[in-house]
């Protein structure tokens, strides 16, 4: 289920990105990366260790998904690049750019793709 939400986030953060002349998407893009990327890190998590993390600090998140897998310091680090964009993306009174925006959807792209890898395991 977590790995299906972070495919469609992914999807909709690509259409959203592809819009011309709305510098505010760039929010919206990146904002939807990141909860993809979220999403994909739990489903990591739920498939290796049975878990999830739970609570308001995502950077927390971040410590599991590193146990989680052998490659999970790598993830780990993916992970709080988006993490550190979040509050921007979702809250900012300024507006991402759009090299940030591409950045984050890649960065989300890498933990979905890794998610599904696990989940095809």
């Amino acid at each position: 289920m977590r790995l299906r939400a972070a495919g469609a986030y992914l999807e909709v953060a690509d259409l959203v990105l592809d819009e011309q002349g709305r510098e505010e998407f760039f929010n919206v893009a990146a904002g939807l990366a990141v909860l993809a990327g979220v999403a994909a890190s739990d489903a990591i998590c739920a498939r290796r260790l049975g878990r999830i993390h739970r609570g308001d600090n995502h950077r927390a998140a971040s410590e599991l998904l590193q146990q989680a897998t052998p490659d999970g310091a790598k993830l780990a680090s993916t992970f709080l690049r988006l993490i550190d964009v979040k509050d921007e993306a979702h809250y900012g009174v300024t507006v991402v750019s759009a090299r940030k925006a591409r950045d984050t959807l890649r960065w989300a792209r890498q933990l979905v793709d890794r998610a599904q890898e696990e989940v095809e395991r």
